[in-house]
């Protein structure tokens, strides 16, 4: 019978001799993986304002597609009719679908919490929905997609222990369920470790999950409004904790910042869809901190939206032409801020990358840090 490691291998070729950073390569059915990495986020089976070809052309290596909009909005059987999420939106790089957990739990009001699953209710037409472990197993089997997440609890910030506990404990309940319903060893599925902001429960769940033999293994449950500062110690607390020969996958995450802080705790894979949603609302990154286009500083200003960088914008365009498309409401300056973000972030990573296989990454990273 065919296992996962048939098809998925990581292979750890560098480390920092300062810190837990390290550079790899995570190897998928649909290509090679060099770590450390960041996704982009396709929410509708497309990242915002960007064609496939635009996102190819930031260098991303793989992207993220939220299985919660695939399930309600094009649904699972037309996608699985198209051929897949790879034929569906002609991206044959590697996919990673989310279980729709955090999309499901963010609802709130609209949703209740049982043994079985959750059930919910569309905010856009109050239709009714049920996802248990098992059917969000078939979802994103459906979808096709080459690493899978399992369906967890994402506890919110602030809660108390015992919320945070037992959401945990379902987590892991539900675990042991997704990996019974699980029968595809090409798709790669990647255990959760929740457990809140509680040291204590973030050991635990480490435990237990490492506990279950996964291509990769990811860090949940943060990005959810709490403090910079708390945020960092669990990443850093919870990191190491998972098998040092498997890939780390850190949800929901995106600033330069966090994902310098985040390679430098181990962690080799992240997802964040504030590089686009940045973009929408005119901030672009640059190599001294985040700039937004509409400020009048930039009404004639000639140079590239940042000198450092490589993209197509910066090599084609100006701060005060894209200024003046912001203002004018043209659409094409969100999808050129777009652009522009994701290459940022996609070029952070292989440069921090670089850094580790070099043996510079202390410095690089702290010269990095003290521009942002």
């Amino acid at each position: 019978m065919a296992h996962y490691s048939d098809f998925f291998s990581f292979d750890i070729i560098a480390k920092s001799v300062s810190s837990k950073a390290r550079a790899g390569v995570f190897k998928t059915p649909h290509g090679l993986i060099k770590t450390p990495v960041f996704m982009p986020v396709g929410t509708n089976s497309t990242v915002k304002m960007l064609t496939m070809q635009q996102v190819l052309d930031t260098g991303a290596q793989i992207i993220l597609n939220n299985s919660y909009h695939m399930y309600l909005r094009a649904g699972c059987e037309l996608i699985k009719k198209a051929g897949g999420l790879h034929a569906w939106q002609n991206w044959h790089k590697p996919i990673l679908t989310d279980s729709g957990g955090f999309q499901v739990f963010s609802l709130s009001k609209l949703r209740k919490i049982t043994e079985e699953g959750v059930h919910f209710s569309d905010p856009k037409n109050g239709s009714k929905h049920f996802i248990s472990p098992e059917i969000s197993m078939q979802i994103q089997e459906d979808l096709g997609a080459d690493i899978i997440m399992a369906f967890d609890e994402c506890a919110p910030y602030p809660c108390d222990y015992t919320h945070a506990k037992e959401a945990m404990e379902r987590t892991h309940r539900w675990l042991k369920r997704c990996f019974e319903a699980h029968n595809n060893p090409r798709q790669a599925l990647f255990p959760i470790v929740q457990g809140a902001f509680f040291e204590d429960l973030r050991y635990e769940a480490a435990r237990t999950v490492s506990s279950f033999d996964a291509a990769g293994y990811a860090i949940g449950g943060v990005s959810v409004g709490e403090p910079v500062d708390v945020k960092n110690k669990i990443v850093e607390i919870t990191a190491p904790l998972l098998p040092e020969n498997k890939p780390r996958y850190l949800m929901g995450v995106g600033t330069p910042v966090d994902l310098i802080n985040g390679v430098r705790f181990g962690v080799d894979m992240f997802d964040c869809v504030l590089a686009t949603r940045n973009a929408r609302h005119g901030t672009f990154f640059t190599y001294e901190g985040n700039r937004i286009i509409k400020n009048k500083e930039f009404e004639d200003d000639f140079s590239p939206l940042d000198k450092q960088c490589s993209c197509p914008v910066c090599a084609n365009h100006t701060r005060a032409y894209i200024r003046h498309l912001y203002r004018t409401g043209e659409s094409s300056a969100a999808t050129l801020l777009s652009i522009h973000n994701i290459h940022f972030l996609v070029n952070l990573m292989k440069d921090l990358r670089n850094s580790i296989i070099e043996g510079s990454f202390e410095e690089y990273t702290q010269e990095l840090l003290e521009k942002f």
